[in-house]
């Protein structure tokens, strides 16, 4: 479901990239795409996307227009349009998202809530240990 190469395809112009052995704490608020492959503690927004990768470690709420998350968040996600979780995801809060995909063994411990352009509609689903979960 998630190649690797097609995953970052829409992030190969990243404004922001957090690499694997870099520690941050803080509020960040952007326009950009952000790739973040090390550790973060606070608050991340950006009007475009956010990748979390394999090694990440999260401690923090997101918001973003698509969201990828291949490791671990502890905290509230907000992905606008599109959420990807991918089988070594680790999330632990609850989840607001336009459309989403789950790969097979990734562990989401918090609520999901799906939502439309009008906010009117939401679909939650609580989710314990291991899921998988397909939209409709």
């Amino acid at each position: 479901m998630f190649n690797k190469a097609n995953r970052l395809e829409k992030f190969k112009d990243a404004e922001t990239v957090i690499g694997a052995s870099i520690k941050v704490k803080g509020n960040f608020q952007g326009q950009g795409n952000i790739i973040i492959e090390g550790v973060l503690e606070g608050s991340l927004k950006t009007d475009s996307n956010i990748f979390v990768g394999d090694q990440a470690k999260i401690t923090a709420n997101i918001e973003a227009s698509d969201v990828i998350i291949t490791g671990e968040v502890r905290g509230n996600i907000k992905a606008k349009n599109y959420l990807a979780i991918g089988d070594t995801a680790k999330i632990f809060g609850d989840v607001q998202y336009g459309e989403i995909s789950v790969e097979r063994g990734a562990i989401i411990n918090g609520q999901l809530s799906s939502i439309n352009e009008d906010n009117k509609h939401t679909e939650k689903i609580k989710t314990e240990d291991k899921a998988t979960i397909s939209s409709k």
